[in-house]
């Protein structure tokens, strides 16, 4: 079997198997492809073999050629997945992959939650559920709060006869107060993905997001799928479902958006309590230029 057999066959298990989401395809396949080609691999059977010890080595060299920890945290998701898969498809009794822990990284001060790592942890979670519309559930809730500035219970109160998304959404929060907030595609097609693989009838007064057993799902699980995310991206204990919704704002008021539609965006009642993200945005500027300026330094 040739290597771009081994991709061909991998991509399709991703694809059609898994039902994984074409982001997350892209980054397992180019995976695989770096570790294929840096351990000179051309089999099933050497992909099987491998173990704890080579994945490590491989990831250290990975990031001697600069991978950041946080994305070294996803290959090893990635190559995990790989292992298990090249494990049964050459019949191996036990298919489970090597048990390797990620890499950790020292916890700093408290930051809203970047795009990448958005994404990077909706894609984590939808990756490593215990079982696919479970995965495309988490990924489908993580992003209604990224994407469109939800708190988790705001989200896990949409009913079946809100889907499909349209481009905004009504949402009902706190005091009963109603607001209109956007609806990104990438959100629109995960909603609908989940919608798909949901193997309970999703009716129009029921709740849209089930747990396992079928009932609503609860904010306790949603919290438990962020932090098992969370530690296996080596980000910081702040990164909480409610800090997607946090850097919703802050990256909105980086943008341009004034204060007045982000307090009707977030649905605040008053607008001190939107004035907060001017201070986180200042602050991120404020380091931006230390880190910059090249006067900003001591010396």
């Amino acid at each position: 079997m040739s290597r771009a057999e081994i991709l061909e066959a991998w991509q399709a298990h991703l694809t059609q198997s898994l039902r994984r989401s074409p982001h997350t395809v892209r980054a397992y396949c180019l995976a695989a492809r770096k570790l294929i080609d840096g351990r000179d691999l051309s089999s099933f059977t050497e992909i099987a073999a491998l173990e704890a010890h080579d994945l490590r080595a491989h990831l250290a060299a990975r990031r001697a050629e600069g991978l950041a920890n946080t994305s070294a945290a996803r290959e090893l998701s990635a190559l995990k997945s790989l292992i298990a898969f090249a494990r049964s498809e050459t019949g191996d009794p036990d298919p489970a992959s090597p048990r390797v822990r990620g890499p950790r990284l020292k916890k700093g001060l408290p930051r809203p939650v970047t795009p990448d790592d958005a994404v990077n942890i909706a894609d984590l979670i939808e990756g490593t559920a215990s079982e696919d519309w479970i995965g495309a559930r988490d990924r489908a809730v993580l992003l209604l709060m990224y994407g469109s500035g939800l708190r988790i219970a705001e989200a896990l109160s949409l009913q079946g006869r809100d889907v499909p998304l349209a481009e905004t959404l009504q949402v009902t929060g706190k005091g009963g107060k109603q607001r209109i907030v956007p609806v990104l595609p990438i959100t629109r097609d995960a909603v609908a993905e989940y919608a798909k693989a949901c193997p309970y009838p999703l009716s129009a007064k029921e709740p849209l997001f089930r747990g396992a057993k079928g009932g609503a799902l609860s904010q306790g699980m949603v919290q438990k799928a962020m932090a098992k995310a969370r530690r296996a991206l080596g980000l910081p204990d702040t990164a909480t479902p409610h800090a997607l919704r946090h850097s919703f704002a802050t990256h909105l008021l980086g943008a341009g958006a004034d204060l007045r539609s982000l307090q009707e965006l977030l649905g605040h009642a008053s607008l001190g309590s939107t004035q907060i993200y001017t201070k986180v945005d200042a602050a991120s500027l404020l380091e931006n230029y230390r880190r910059a300026h090249p006067r900003a330094k001591k010396g």
